[in-house]
């Protein structure tokens, strides 16, 4: 997983010191805390001690939030109940309110070990034959999370059970508006397009939200996920909507990898075997795919808008990889809109 070291922790070390000590861990001397992944929204760093034990933790982006986004203690609720379930987790060792740790919510986890593709150097250090088969295991992971019992685990009442595609149409126009400041007709037109086309509700279930590459954790020997991170966007929904968005970070031979997606490289199943592969694990009728495709790309567009004035706002949120910038947005967006045309939205 990347480090960056020099980047100073926006977290209270004092603070949260005191606090760790409060949770019954055993640490040995002082606490460090490194910024690690190359998530540019809630900020996770690596907590080590002199004697090597390690452990993560998570707190919102600096400075000015959008209302619902980056909660962490909702994260930590989620994967406290879905230690519960088959889905791999890490598991929540405790959570801190405002006041208690520092300024922000904190939430600290155990360290899971294990491979991190969170670039193009790590995806070429995998032989082909585990590239496939890390694919097919994020597969089989995202069955998973589509297969948790509601009711059991304690999640049905995390989000709304309404339709999920106009929820998301409706919360990810606001989060544009709130931080897109240039010309707004090519979003307006996707929107408008991606509305006239919502397909008829299916299912509710737990949905991961933004789940990629970048977001598990692996065996560096089998391929097998070991632990499925960042559940910052978790809620519930059609289940669809998942694989569409992974699809969308997942580009065909000879494209320009973009967002959080990865280079094609020898291996990887292509758009189809993935779908394929989840819609066998699942036994689910994939007409709709296309839709939640086009809405993936659409999504992570405004993602990125997002991302772009959080660290044009204030610069501790920036991580170990280049932000996005107005280009590289647009370039999104158009992605998106030429999706659409092709699969006939």
């Amino acid at each position: 997983m990347s480090t960056d070291a020099t980047t100073k922790p926006a977290v209270d070390t004092h603070a949260v010191s005191s606090w760790f000590d409060t949770l019954g861990l055993t640490r040995t001397g002082s606490l460090r805390f490194d910024r690690i992944g190359l998530g540019q929204s809630n900020l996770t760093y690596l907590v080590r001690d002199d004697a090597g034990h390690q452990w993560v933790l998570r707190r919102p982006p600096v400075g000015h939030t959008l209302d619902s986004a980056h909660d962490v203690v909702r994260e930590a609720r989620i994967l406290r109940a879905l230690n519960s379930t088959d889905v791999p987790a890490p598991r929540v060792l405790g959570v801190a309110d405002v006041g208690i740790a520092g300024d922000s919510p904190i939430v600290l986890m155990e360290f899971v070990d294990g491979h991190v593709i969170d670039g193009e150097v790590a995806l070429e250090s995998l032989t082909p034959p585990l590239r496939r088969t890390t694919a097919l295991s994020m597969v089989e992971a995202l069955a998973q999370i589509h297969a948790v019992d509601l009711e059991r685990a304690g999640l049905a009442d995390i989000a709304s059970h309404s339709p999920y595609a106009q929820r998301q149409l409706k919360r990810w126009t606001r989060q544009w508006y709130a931080t897109w400041s240039g010309d707004n007709r090519d979003f307006d037109e996707l929107t408008a397009r991606l509305t006239a086309a919502i397909p008829a509700k299916q299912e509710i279930c737990l949905v991961h939200g933004d789940f990629h590459l970048r977001n598990v954790i692996t065996s560096p020997t089998t391929g097998t996920v070991r632990a499925v991170l960042d559940w910052e966007l978790c809620t519930l929904g059609d289940p669809l909507a998942d694989m569409g968005s992974t699809l969308a970070y997942w580009p065909r031979p000879g494209e320009i990898a973009f967002g959080h997606g990865l280079p094609a490289l020898a291996g990887m199943p292509s758009h189809d075997e993935m779908a394929q592969a989840y819609l066998s694990a699942t036994g689910r009728n994939g007409a709709a795919l296309s839709f939640w495709y086009v809405l993936g790309l659409w999504k992570i567009a405004v993602i990125y808008a997002g991302i772009m004035r959080r660290t044009l706002d204030n610069p501790g949120n920036r991580s170990g990889i280049q932000s996005p910038d107005e280009a590289a947005v647009l370039s999104l967006l158009n992605s998106a809109a030429d999706a659409a045309k092709e699969v006939g939205l």
